[in-house]
């Protein structure tokens, strides 16, 4: 029987509601239920629309607001550069030997054509445009490819400015130059803006699945700090660390970072870590991200651990995760398309100094990539303006709302502590909201 095209096939697949929907929301559950997670089969349906999609919508608009006429991508097995990992279906794993792949825009309003000039196709999503049998060389059939095309540019991913679109190496761009003809080697440009847009836009059905990838994070977390897993006087920073891990991987899940987990402590100065239990009075802290359906997230709460006659967290450091959550309304409020991360860092940085807070605010965009392609919103070494915070914010981006604040707290003896949050966001052009909420109230762990 023969195999139907990708296409065909996505048409007869599990409909993308196959992930359950989780309204987007500000509120978030201190210990949500942990929602399902799809078999192989099915996160692969959805991988492929998702995919599928992307590549129907926004490859034609992207390069036609860029004014990029072919965009040529390449990669090498076990090598793929950032872009190219994320346009192979969700049965390819690496790209086979070299991968290449090129985007066409013939003009008029004519489709984009997405041609594969590789050994092994593509699922069906590219054209296959290559016989070796005819032309053995492929950099020499690329060559073919172009001048038959005569494009008014050729955009490369190479870019000093972002290792998004960075992924063409000298070794294969000496052999694209090359085997190119003469006239066409002065139409090369870079296609850095064209690579950070497409990976940093988000799609509506990427943001319909993308609240309840998060609601998964914040499940695991929500058992993390937990008496399930927590014994104080016994479990260390380093136990919930490595549980985190193997939760995962019952779960069939994957960390992008290794979790972290810290503990400040009365009359302790700064955050202890590894190998150091966990006692009554500690405040913890949690840096966890998992990687679903391609999609990333990466969030940060906080837990204090009871002491034997408490019922409630302390109301100092209550209000220093309060002072936090103040940052992030002002952060989201500055966030405004076509501004720099630059200027939303300092103007948001002004505000909340004004209103008597002390900062640090180190934001990224989320999605494919969890420290994702687009410009930052200033970095925990780095409060002032930072070349990598230079470009402009976009509509329709996903952010980790990542920042902290510093708070005396009287009841630790007016101790300097440091209250942590990042939360996961979705940027409309207009508003920026939570995707599964946002921590307002710290966990409350029981002594024992």
């Amino acid at each position: 029987m023969r195999a139907l095209p990708l296409l065909a096939v996505l048409a007869l697949a599990t409909p993308l509601s196959a992930q359950p929907i989780i309204p987007m929301s500000e509120t978030e559950e201190a210990h949500p239920a942990l929602p399902q997670i799809l078999a192989p089969r099915e996160r692969a349906e959805v991988i492929d629309r998702l995919l599928a999609e992307r590549l129907d919508t926004l490859i034609p608009q992207l390069m036609r607001e860029e004014g990029v006429s072919l965009w040529l991508l390449m990669a090498r097995e076990y090598f793929e550069e950032p872009v190219i990992a994320t346009m192979l279906d969700a049965n390819s794993f690496h790209a086979r030997r070299r991968t290449i792949l090129i985007f066409h825009d013939p003009g008029n309003g004519e489709p984009i054509e997405r041609l594969t000039v590789s050994r092994y196709g593509l699922a069906g999503l590219f054209e296959p445009a290559w016989d070796p049998a005819e032309q053995p060389d492929q950099w020499k059939a690329v060559a073919e490819i172009i001048a038959a095309r005569d494009p008014a540019n050729i955009a490369i991913n190479v870019s000093d400015a972002t290792r998004f679109g960075d992924g063409m190496t000298k070794s294969q761009y000496d052999a694209m130059m090359g085997a190119l003809p003469a006239e066409y080697r002065d139409r090369v440009i870079s296609g850095e803006k064209l690579a950070t847009r497409w990976l940093e836009v988000r799609t509506p059905a990427e943001m319909e699945i993308y609240p309840g990838i998060v609601r998964i994070a914040h499940a695991v977390i929500g058992e993390a700090f937990s008496n399930a897993v927590i014994t104080p006087g016994q479990t260390t920073a380093a136990d919930v660390q490595w549980w985190y891990r193997e939760r995962l991987m019952q779960l069939g899940l994957t960390p992008w970072f290794h979790p972290s987990v810290g503990i400040q402590r009365e009359g302790e100065a700064g955050m202890m870590n590894g190998e150091t239990v966990i006692q009554p009075g500690d405040l913890l802290w949690t840096d966890f991200g998992i990687t679903y359906l391609r999609l990333n997230t990466d969030t940060q709460h906080l837990a204090y651990v009871l002491k034997p006659g408490e019922t409630e967290v302390p109301a100092g450091l209550a209000q220093g995760l309060a002072n936090s959550n103040r940052v992030q309304d002002i952060l989201r409020e500055e966030m405004k398309v076509g501004l720099s991360g630059n200027a939303v860092l300092a103007a948001a940085r002004e505000r909340a100094l004004a209103e008597g807070l002390d900062p640090s605010i180190y934001s990224h965009p989320i999605g494919y990539h969890g420290h994702g392609a687009g410009t930052a919103i200033g970095f925990w070494d780095n409060q002032n303006a930072d070349p990598r915070g230079e470009d402009t914010l976009r509509a329709n981006t996903a952010w980790s709302i990542e920042l902290t604040s510093y708070a005396e707290v009287p009841e630790w003896g007016g101790q300097r502590v440091d209250f942590r949050t990042e939360e996961d966001a979705w940027f409309d052009g207009e508003s920026v909201r939570f995707l599964d909420g946002r921590q307002t109230a710290i966990t409350a762990i029981g002594p024992e």
